[in-house]
């Protein structure tokens, strides 16, 4: 990613006017991946897979160690971003093309990145659809995630306060 053309963004002001095709954004903060949040949301969703839990089993497993769940690796992604794409956001219309592209572990910290693909009209004269695409790296920059979302957007010219 050439760091040139990554705009940072956290805003209030994220209204469908603000987001421009191609843009790309960096979110703001990291996160760390807790051995807890892994377990808690992989049980909460009665994911029962081994590798999530038997550290003694995935010794012996290609990767040496438990992997996170790619729920929690996706959420994590989609939240960091959140702050910037969904703060005015009216409905989320869909994800598509989720694609786990390498596997997360307990301690790796995830760093999120958003591109704006497209904008659209809505039915509605007081928002836009934005598609982002987004993808999640880890400590080492390895592409971890990715997904694609449409989300129903605010406009600013009918929601901005005075």
């Amino acid at each position: 990613m050439d760091r040139a053309t990554v705009a940072t963004l956290t805003a209030p002001g994220s209204y469908f006017e603000a987001f421009e095709v191609g843009a790309v954004m960096k979110h703001a903060r990291g996160k760390t991946v807790e051995p807890l949040e892994n377990v808690l949301i992989t049980n909460l969703v009665m994911n029962t897979a081994a590798g999530h839990f038997d550290e003694h089993m995935m010794k012996t497993a290609p990767f040496g160690r438990r992997v996170v769940f790619g729920g929690v690796t996706t959420a994590l992604v989609v939240g960091m971003a959140s702050q910037d794409t969904a703060e005015n956001a009216l409905a989320e219309i869909g994800m598509t093309g989720l694609r786990l592209k390498s596997p997360v572990f307990h301690g790796d910290t995830l760093y999120a990145y958003t591109e704006v693909v497209a904008k659209e009209e809505a039915e509605r004269e007081d928002a836009g659809i934005v598609t982002f695409r987004h993808f999640g790296v880890n400590q080492d920059n390895v592409v971890v995630c990715e997904c694609v979302r449409r989300v129903l957007v605010k406009r600013a010219s009918h929601w901005r306060p005075a």
